[in-house]
């Protein structure tokens, strides 16, 4: 199993101890994937956001989360009940991991769960490495799963095909409907004092690519959200000039800060700025 699991890694020409983390993460990533396929859990369930833009559609950078959202609303779906298939596909691979859930002190129709594992004892055990690249002993592989089990409407799904670490299939958010989640995220995630400037990477990404925004769907999140009031509607100029307000008050230094560590070398930031994404907005979205 761990030459499947070296060859696995040898695919991401790691350069750095950062690097094959980050390998070893996404191959974990995928085998919880590969573990989730195996229940009737995407029978209930989709994978969208950052994750998925990678696994599925080779976003060029890597994402920390599996992020999941219920097709329809269940207040008593329980993550939990799925700990088993994606613990019996790690460990069928040999990672022994801790998967528990995380306690919230306010009520959210949200659901956290924690993946951890010893860095040394999963990587180093299967690719060994030079000492320079060595992991401390505390070092540890962490996946986050979460799940929205209170959906916003309007979504459109498909079915994917994945063939790492063997050929399994999942569903998904469309890129139309990722495109219009990131579009919320922008407009109103609420991350303390910083900006995740990993939801502007992958909307540039997914501008880049002609992906059309799904209006309906981002109307739908914005009045859950209480961003936009439930007898409005949401037309392209209005998300036009939303979009522009906010990349006028956006400080890209932070954006940078909080993406750079997930993205390859060569990937230019100097160009990040109010008219980089004003212009691509304008560009695309008004004829998407």
């Amino acid at each position: 199993m761990n030459t499947l699991l070296r060859e696995l890694l040898s695919k991401y020409q790691a350069r750095s101890k950062e690097d094959l983390k980050h390998a070893a993460l996404e191959i974990i990533q995928e085998i919880v994937l590969l573990g989730l396929s195996k229940s009737d859990f995407f029978q209930k369930a989709v994978f969208y956001g950052g994750s998925a833009l990678r696994i599925i559609h080779q976003l060029d950078r890597f994402s920390e989360d599996l992020d999941f959202s219920l097709m329809e609303k269940d207040v008593n779906f329980d993550i939990k009940n799925y700990f088993d298939p994606i613990q019996q596909s790690l460990q069928a691979y040999g990672f022994q991991m801790d998967l528990n859930i995380k306690e919230k002190n306010k009520i959210s129709p949200i659901q956290s769960a924690f993946l951890k594992g010893n860095t040394q004892k999963h990587l180093i055990s299967i690719f060994p490495l030079e000492s320079k690249l060595s992991f401390s002993s505390n070092d540890l592989l962490k996946v986050k799963l979460e799940l929205d089990t209170d959906p916003p409407s309007g979504a459109s799904t498909e079915t994917k095909y994945l063939l790492n670490p063997l050929p399994f299939s999942v569903k998904a958010y469309s890129l139309s409907s990722i495109l219009a989640g990131k579009i919320h995220a922008m407009l109103c995630r609420k991350w303390k004092n910083r900006i995740k400037g990993r939801d502007f990477f992958d909307y540039l990404w997914l501008l880049s690519r002609g992906v059309p925004v799904d209006l309906n769907h981002l109307e739908q999140r914005l009045k859950q959200s209480g961003n936009l009031q439930k007898e409005l509607g949401l037309d392209r100029n209005a998300l036009l000039e939303l979009l522009k307000n906010r990349f006028a008050e956006l400080d890209f230094h932070q954006a940078i800060i909080d993406v750079q560590p997930f993205t390859g070398r060569g990937y230019d930031f100097s160009i990040w700025s109010y008219e980089l994404f004003w212009q691509a907005t304008r560009t695309s979205l008004r004829h998407s």
